[in-house]
């Protein structure tokens, strides 16, 4: 299982560095929901991911993660998915406005963990949590206690 789901992560690694929408309709269901942090609605879809991306690199155009680790599990529902955890570091130069503050020239390196549920080969759901307050501290937004 720990496998297939690290070779799964792999692909969508490179998803999320590149964009490519191709390689996203492989991996991503038409109807997968993706809950991200100060949003209040779910964003949807490929097209909902390909958003979040484009998001992040309007602050950091050099946006790219690196998959740290994977946990992985089937359902013991009997729904026949697999639940992902996955740690990330993303790491980019803040070089565009992001929430408001702008560009700095500051690089960073932030932890994310992400929790997946894919069914039929394709993620059907996640859960995004990155860490916004050191990523907001990295770029002199939020002050370092």
């Amino acid at each position: 299982m720990s496998v297939i789901a690290n070779a799964f992560m792999r692909r969508f690694v490179e998803f999320i560095n590149t964009a490519d929408e191709t390689l996203g309709n492989e991996l991503i269901a038409n109807d997968a929901i993706f809950h991200v942090p100060n949003q209040s609605e779910p964003m949807q879809g490929v097209a909902g991911y390909l958003a979040i991306i484009g998001m992040m690199r309007s602050g950091f155009p050099d946006i790219q993660w690196t998959l740290e680790e994977t946990i992985a599990e089937e359902d013991k529902l009997g729904a026949g998915d697999t639940r992902i955890a996955a740690r990330f570091t993303m790491r980019g130069t803040h070089q565009g406005d992001f929430f408001g503050v702008p560009a700095t020239g500051k690089s960073i390196a932030v932890p994310a963990v992400n929790f997946y549920r894919v069914s039929k080969d394709k993620i059907v759901e996640e859960r995004g949590q990155p860490d916004l307050l050191s990523l907001m501290q990295q770029i002199g937004a939020a002050p370092i206690s």
